[in-house]
């Protein structure tokens, strides 16, 4: 449906009320056809010389148009005014927002953990309250990611965010999220994951008084599901539980602020209208919902703990098979069962940098510490596992059937060392003692 202003800037209970009625069309990376007003899509070709009901055809690639069909990605949209049509972007400051390649300070081989970013107290959207923690690669030649925190205690209303530079994959841990996109409205809360494709238009609103989160932003190839390998054809995410909009527009002929992220910078222009203006679309370059508790976990049933790519979500791959430039991981509930085995995620060193985060409850490897909205940083080859209170609670637990299930972990992991902002290295709520977690580990050698 058309709409002028049902809730933009109607506070969070009018938000809630437009996230707990929508509709959306379920399948990672299906062929999805949608349209608001009846008859707005035409038929039997794409972009005829008249578009119906005096739309404007325009297409838009995520990927190259050569690449592979099973990787290709774009959307036709039929819009009431081309994307065309706008002033010209002008520089506006970055805030917090850092880009790849990441030079403040030097890689830094120790293990790094914070506690919650702290919520704003003066008036932040979603895009003022992004704050990068660091990353790795180079957004201008589309490798590596970025990783933020975000906290916001305002919703966007004549604002719109896009970014150029990569895909974004919104994890809340507090706060519920509506975003109105060019193609429809997703609705977020914590526990369940948003990916935004690279170049989409959207608009943040808080579902609450205020949100907070983490965000990868991804520079790379656009995320896509695992291969499953002897797992066979089900288990990890399955694909029909992925949720796209469906179609929905704004024509609001006001004035709005269009953000885009392009080239490591904010650009800023003046629309005199909406950009939210798509009456219908068809394609697979679209932004879903994923409720991470339907995620369907895996594990060992005799012995061991699993590598932790078992718990993969989605990945996007590099240049070289199986060393993905990020993983998103996620450690839902699920039981222990295996004998004779050390149950927590065990002692080791990574080839892969790892950024953790906690949407709620605890993790398993960490008794103290690591509370929701915290995070920690392991980077590649540095040492970590479980902490000593935990090694010393599971190297005597009776081994019976035990189900985790008072917390949701998730993992960002990524080829590359991540080099960290100087801001996240000098923050308060950075813990200054994290190695002490692993002091009182004793010799208990005997030869």
């Amino acid at each position: 449906m058309g709409t002028t202003h049902d809730g933009v800037a109607g506070g969070s209970e009018a938000a809630r009320k437009i996230a707990a009625g929508l509709t959306y069309s379920p399948g990672f990376g299906n062929e999805h056809v949608s349209e608001a007003v009846t008859g707005a899509l035409p038929v039997g070709r794409n972009s005829p010389q008249r578009a119906p009901l005096g739309l404007y055809a325009e297409q838009l690639s995520g990927t190259a148009f050569t690449e592979p069909r099973h990787h290709n990605q774009r959307s036709w949209l039929y819009r009431i005014r081309p994307s065309a049509a706008h002033p010209a972007f002008h520089r506006i400051g970055n805030r917090q927002l850092r880009t790849a390649p990441f030079t403040e300070v030097e890689p830094d081989p120790n293990r790094l953990r914070w506690n919650p970013l702290p919520l704003p107290q003066a008036p932040t959207d979603f895009v003022d309250g992004l704050v990068t923690v660091g990353g790795n690669g180079n957004a201008l030649q589309r490798t590596g990611i970025g990783i933020h925190w975000y906290a916001a205690n305002r919703s966007m209303t004549d604002r719109v965010f896009s970014d150029a530079d990569g895909e974004l994959l919104i994890v809340p841990e507090r706060g519920g999220l509506l975003l109105r996109t060019e193609l429809g409205l997703l609705s977020a809360e914590p526990g369940h994951v948003v990916l935004i494709p690279r170049g989409i238009r959207f608009r943040v609103e808080l579902l609450d008084g205020e949100a907070r989160g983490y965000v990868c932003e991804n520079y790379g190839q656009p995320f896509r599901l695992p291969e499953l390998g002897p797992i066979g054809a089900n288990g990890l995410a399955n694909a029909r539980d992925f949720l796209a909009p469906v179609a929905w527009f704004e024509d609001r002929d006001e004035p709005v602020e269009v953000v885009n992220k392009f080239g490591g910078n904010l650009w800023a222009a003046e629309y005199s209208h909406s950009p939210l203006d798509v009456v219908a679309w068809h394609g697979n370059h679209v932004p879903y919902v994923y409720n991470l508790n339907r995620f369907n976990v895996l594990g060992s049933i005799s012995y061991d703990h699993p590598d932790p790519s078992i718990f993969t979500v989605l990945t996007s791959p590099s240049d070289t098979p199986g060393l993905a430039n990020a993983d998103f991981v996620v450690f839902a509930p699920r039981w222990l069962v295996g004998e004779d085995t050390f149950r927590p995620p065990y002692f080791h060193r990574n080839v892969m940098s790892e950024f953790m985060g906690l949407v709620e409850g605890a993790y398993d490897a960490k008794a103290e510490g690591f509370v929701p909205g915290g995070a920690s940083l392991h980077n590649m080859m540095s040492a970590h596992g479980p902490d000593r209170e935990t090694v010393e609670a599971a190297s005597s637990a009776e081994l019976k059937p035990h189900k985790v299930d008072d917390g949701l972990a998730f993992m960002f992991e990524t080829r590359w060392p991540v080099v960290p902002t100087a801001q996240a290295l000098g923050a308060d709520h950075r813990q200054p003692g994290y190695d002490a977690v692993w002091q009182g580990l004793e010799r208990h050698f005997t030869s």
